[in-house]
């Protein structure tokens, strides 16, 4: 079962695609994220961009805490069946689904919205490379607001992340197999 930890939602139980396409962030993970977003002051009225959001366990848990906006972005079916599920039944009205893949999303994104926080939990077979490129495709789009905090979940084995010029790693904490990568656009 995957539930929202804290904040309005707190305890609120979140719909899962069924599957092998998606992997839910586990519980510990989103928490210690959140957690450390939420005592950095990064938070509060942020605009949140959720790369390969499946059911959207991450985004939600941020709205929850504060976030004025989410964008959950993922290009499964069920995934996003499950995403604009879970908004619903949160009534989370400041949380948006986009059926789109993470490298279409920031190639075409439109509007005035830029970014404080991007997190992204992509599929394990996707490479760094391919991760720092999406990413900095957002920074050459003017998707982000200087100074947004970047947090990318990757498995272990895959080892840290490789931050693309002139993004800059901060630091890496370890949660099992499973990696938070945190980051900074300039």
């Amino acid at each position: 079962m995957t539930r929202v930890v804290a904040g309005q939602w707190g305890g609120r139980t979140l719909a899962t695609p069924e599957g092998p396409h998606t992997r839910p962030t586990s519980e510990k993970v989103r928490a210690a994220m959140a957690n450390s977003l939420q005592a950095a002051g990064a938070l509060a009225g942020a605009n949140v961009l959720d790369l390969f959001a499946g059911s959207g366990g991450l985004g939600l848990e941020l709205a929850s805490r504060g976030a004025a906006s989410v964008v959950l972005v993922d290009n499964d079916r069920a995934a996003v069946a499950a995403a604009r599920a879970n908004v619903e039944k949160l009534q989370a009205t400041s949380v948006r689904v986009v059926p789109a893949s993470a490298a279409d999303y920031v190639a075409t994104a439109v509007g005035t919205t830029k970014f404080d926080i991007v997190v992204a939990d992509p599929p394990y077979p996707l490479t760094t490379q391919e991760l720092a490129q999406i990413l900095s495709i957002l920074l050459e789009r003017g998707l982000l607001n200087p100074g947004a905090d970047l947090v990318v979940e990757r498995p272990k084995r895959a080892g840290e992340m490789v931050w693309p010029d002139p993004m800059v790693g901060l630091r890496t904490k370890k949660y099992g197999d499973t990696l938070l990568c945190y980051g900074r656009a300039p």
